[in-house]
């Protein structure tokens, strides 16, 4: 047991002496620092995008509300049309008439409302859409950054260069990813966001 212990504390000093142990150190530091805010940022675009998906759905349904009702103002104006010509009384014509002016008023009415939150509806979806691209980047960011850190613990166990520049790499691809969605630089991967998603 005395010769494991040995081991074990003479490792743990040569990893404190290492140069790389330092340099692994720093890039995990900044890079875990710079997922946080990823993560940060991420979700406050998920709750965004929640907003403005709620708000279209409500538009929806409110466009849908507009369209029975002109819906039934259209056949309420058939039925008056059909009383008119069946009726022979001239003030019961003039009477049926102004309600038929009243209900064509009102389909004009609803098909411009109906134009106006279809045109609401249709802004939140691109709103929802156009954040949904940065959003995956900085899931896609984070996934990066996250097997980076991973290939940073591997290279302090292994003290392999090889595998510390891999991870810098890794850890430089996450941070342009991340940068790029902070700048809303759309970098986009479907193939990765299909993976992730």
């Amino acid at each position: 047991m005395s010769e494991l212990d040995e081991t074990i504390n003479e490792s743990l000093e040569h990893a404190s002496e290492s140069k790389l142990n330092s340099r692994i150190a720093i890039f995990v530091a900044l890079t875990a620092t710079f997922m946080a805010l990823c993560n940060i940022k991420g979700g406050n675009i998920v709750q965004n995008m929640a907003k403005a998906q709620s708000k279209s759905v409500s538009d929806w349904t409110y466009f849908q509300s507009k369209s029975t009702k002109q819906n039934l103002s259209e056949n309420t104006i058939e039925l008056l049309n059909t009383q008119l010509i069946s009726t022979t009384n001239l003030s019961a014509k003039v009477e049926i008439e102004k309600k038929i002016n009243n209900y064509k008023a009102k389909v004009e009415r609803y098909e411009k409302e109906k134009n106006e939150i279809k045109a609401s509806a249709e802004a939140q979806e691109k709103s929802y859409d156009d954040m949904n691209v940065f959003d995956d980047q900085f899931d896609m960011t984070e996934a990066i950054l996250s097997i980076s850190i991973a290939m940073f613990g591997l290279t302090a166990l292994t003290q392999k260069k090889q595998l510390f520049y891999f991870a810098l790499s890794l850890s430089s691809l996450g941070i342009i990813l991340g940068v790029s969605a902070f700048l809303k630089i759309p970098l986009h991967s479907d193939f990765i966001s299909n993976i992730l998603g």
